[in-house]
């Protein structure tokens, strides 16, 4: 996400700076971009050096895609980087005199599984795994901080990110559907909401630039939304293979996932999960500039080419 903002950003003419952890190359800072090093995000990350002058922070970064957990206290952990990092983030900034501050968070914030009636912005918080929780909490300390500075912040809850370079489930599912392998997913009868990379790009710069965003929450998608076994189809059709499916009932695949451990991605795989974007489009006039087909064509011909060579 970051590296895709920040090329828009320098082609747009905007200055830009960059952090990335000190330890680790600095790669992946696109050219014309002010790299600075910082400490791991935490508690105590000192961001007063990448601070000093800025007038926006887009907070992207955060504790996420952990598809192997090995912490005793998995929860602890999201807090620690995504909670109260974000708080050392913010209240650093709101300390520099940074006006805006936008916050990447999810919509399972919402919950996972919205059921036929789409997540609003008004809909009840039901947070329900450790990352969603430390993100959520994130929300809540960022509005008090706000209310204390002044400092304008706006929340951005995403579903499924997508697009080239995607890692974690989206990836795998292109290997599965790409291998060939059969899913037992043709009797799954769901609707998700997705998020094109480009999209998700297109709303940030809305929200940077628009003054009506200014201590707003925004739900955001491609406007389209999706059953399991269509974008299965989708996906297959794109990568030139055929879609091996196969029906098997949703309490059946549900049984089988948590036996195997896999109950977060098979709820994924079979809950709906939809959100309503009228608020964005009726308060700043956006519509996703990419349809769900640009974006699905877009990771795929990535796929092909980077991952399959």
């Amino acid at each position: 996400m970051g590296t895709a903002l920040c090329k828009r950003l320098i082609r747009e003419g905007r200055p830009v700076r960059g952090t990335f952890v000190s330890s680790k190359a600095h790669n992946s800072i696109s050219t014309g971009i002010e790299p600075v090093g910082m400490d791991p995000i935490g508690p105590a990350t000192d961001w007063t050096h990448a601070l000093k002058g800025v007038d926006t922070v887009i907070h992207l970064a955060a504790r996420v895609h952990v598809l192997h957990e090995t912490s005793l206290d998995p929860l602890g952990e999201f807090r620690s980087v995504n909670t109260e990092g974000t708080r050392r983030l913010a209240e650093q900034a709101a300390a520099a005199g940074v006006r805006k501050f936008i916050f990447m968070s999810t919509v399972g914030v919402n919950g996972d599984n919205s059921g036929p009636k789409p997540y609003t912005e008004n809909s009840e918080p039901h947070a329900h795994n450790p990352y969603s929780i430390s993100k959520y909490e994130a929300e809540l300390l960022l509005r008090g901080i706000s209310s204390k500075s002044g400092m304008e912040v706006v929340v951005v809850r995403a579903p499924l990110v997508y697009g080239p370079g995607n890692p974690g489930n989206f990836l795998s599912l292109l290997r599965i559907v790409y291998r060939g392998y059969p899913l037992p997913l043709l009797s799954v009868d769901n609707r998700r909401s997705l998020l094109y990379i480009g999209n998700l790009i297109d709303v940030l710069i809305t929200v940077l630039t628009h003054t009506a965003s200014a201590g707003q929450t925004y739900l955001v998608s491609d406007g389209a939304d999706v059953s399991v076994p269509e974008l299965i189809r989708r996906l297959a059709a794109a990568l030139s293979v055929p879609a091996r499916l196969f029906p098997m009932p949703a309490q059946a695949i549900r049984f089988f996932g948590a036996l195997s451990g896999k109950r977060s991605l098979v709820n994924s795989l079979t809950n709906s999960l939809i959100v309503d974007i009228s608020k964005i489009h009726h308060e700043l006039n956006w519509t996703p500039p990419y349809t769900l087909n640009d974006g699905l064509r877009e990771t795929t011909d990535w796929f092909k080419k980077e991952v399959l060579r």
